[in-house]
This record gives structure tokens, C-alpha cells and sequence, in this order.
């Protein structure tokens, strides 16, 4: 009696979401564009994206918690990251610094999950300069300027010298578009949201993120040549 033949390798959608490796998904915008709205709603749907956590050596307010809201570092401790390059992409803000930390993203990656960065266009340069391919930037347009200072205007939460701060800050923010790989419109939030969302689909199937397929595509490979030698 034979035994029945093995179908040989097979490979499902879940073998490569099994091999995928995660990326930095980098929203960037100018203030009014509505990028945190967007930010919000892709956490909000997606249990395999998670927000990046910060570090900073500015003081701990009593509702935050250590690695959850941010890593909160002493100056020497911070400094000493830099100078490790164990950060990402950081800066100093009014005397406090603020920085991505390189060992949970990296983690993060490794794992296949894929991490949220809501930064600005410096932190998105450093973050490119850094990590390369792992980087996937969305840069977010409001659809007119009047709109963009409408939006401001409507929150109420800035007087007019803070609001045209706002407006200056996005003349070399919208200066850098060509920076980033992909340029998104929000006209309709709904919209823009799916848009993303569907950029995020894309990427995390490209080859560059599938490293561990290579042993499941060699297995293939080898069941082609059987076939055919038989």
C-alpha cells in the first residue's frame, strides 16, 4: 500500500502576516489639517498598529505612567541615549528633551507590529535618515489654506498671535511634501482614514517586509522543480 503523495509546501495569508516585519507609519501635517483625528481612528481600528511612546526628561504629571504616556528620563540619562544613538529622532522643546527611543521600536518591529509616529517634518527627517525602509511617511494636506485657518479659528483654543505662530510653522512643513512617500487630501475624513488605511494594507505586504518568507518561497521553489523532474 502507498501512501498519498504530500501537497508539499503551502503558504497562507497568515503564514506572512506570520513573517511580516511591522514599520514606522510617520503621519506628518501643518496644524488644522486634522492629522490627530486621522491618528485616532487608525488606533482605534487596528489592533495591529500601536501609537509610538516618547521619552523626555520633562517632569511626570500625576496621571501619566512610565512607558505608557512616556519613558521619563533624568537630562544625564537622556543625553547619554544620544550620544549611544539609541534614539530614533529627537529634539529639545523649552528646556525639556523629547525622543524616540530605538530598542522598543525595534522590538516592535521584529514582532510585526506596526508603530504610529505623530511627529513633526524634523522629526520625520531623522526618523528616515535612521530607519530607511522601515519608514512609511504620510504627509496630510488640509484642501486650501483658508480652510486650514478656518479650522484653527474654529477651535478656540489660540488667540491670533498663537494661530499665525501656527501658519508660519507650516510654510517649511508643507515646504517639505516632497519628503514623503505618500501625500493625502483630508476633504472628508472618512475618507482620508480609509485612504490611509489602505496604504497601510499595501505596505504591509511588500517583499522588503517579508523576510521570513524566504524559507516558505525556497520550499516552493523546490516543489516546482520535483514536479517537473517527475
Amino acid at each position: 500500500m502507498t501512501s498519498k503523495k504530500s501537497d508539499g509546501t503551502t503558504v497562507s495569508a497568515q503564514d506572512i502576516e506570520e513573517a511580516r516585519r511591522g514599520f514606522m507609519l510617520v503621519l506628518a501635517a501643518p496644524s488644522g489639517a486634522g492629522k490627530g483625528t486621522i491618528a485616532n481612528k487608525l488606533l482605534a481600528d487596528d489592533d495591529k498598529l500601536a501609537l509610538s511612546v516618547s521619552a523626555t526628561t520633562r517632569q511626570r504629571r500625576a496621571a501619566e505612567e512610565h512607558g505608557v504616556h512616556y519613558y521619563f528620563l533624568e537630562t544625564d540619562e537622556f543625553e547619554r541615549k544620544i550620544k549611544a544613538n539609541e534614539l530614533l529622532e529627537w529634539a529639545k522643546v523649552h528646556d525639556n528633551y523629547y525622543g524616540t527611543p530605538r530598542e522598543p521600536v525595534d522590538a516592535s518591529l521584529n514582532a510585526g507590529k506596526d508603530i504610529l509616529f505623530d511627529i513633526d517634518i524634523a522629526g520625520v527627517r531623522q526618523l528616515q535618515e535612521q530607519a530607511g525602509e522601515d519608514v512609511v511617511a504620510i504627509f496630510v494636506l488640509p484642501p486650501s489654506i483658508a480652510e486650514m485657518h478656518a479650522r484653527l479659528t474654529g477651535r478656540g483654543d489660540d488667540d491670533d498671535a498663537a494661530i499665525k505662530r501656527r501658519m508660519k510653522t507650516a510654510i517649511d512643513e508643507v515646504s517639505g511634501w516632497q519628503e514623503f512617500d505618500y501625500i493625502i487630501v483630508n476633504d472628508d475624513l472618512d475618507k482620508a482614514v480609509a485612504t490611509v488605511q489602505s496604504i497601510i494594507a499595501s505596505e504591509r505586504l511588500k517583499r522588503v517586509r517579508l523576510p521570513k518568507l524566504s524559507g516558505k518561497m525556497e520550499g516552493m521553489i523546490a516543489d516546482l522543480k520535483s514536479t517537473i523532474a517527475e
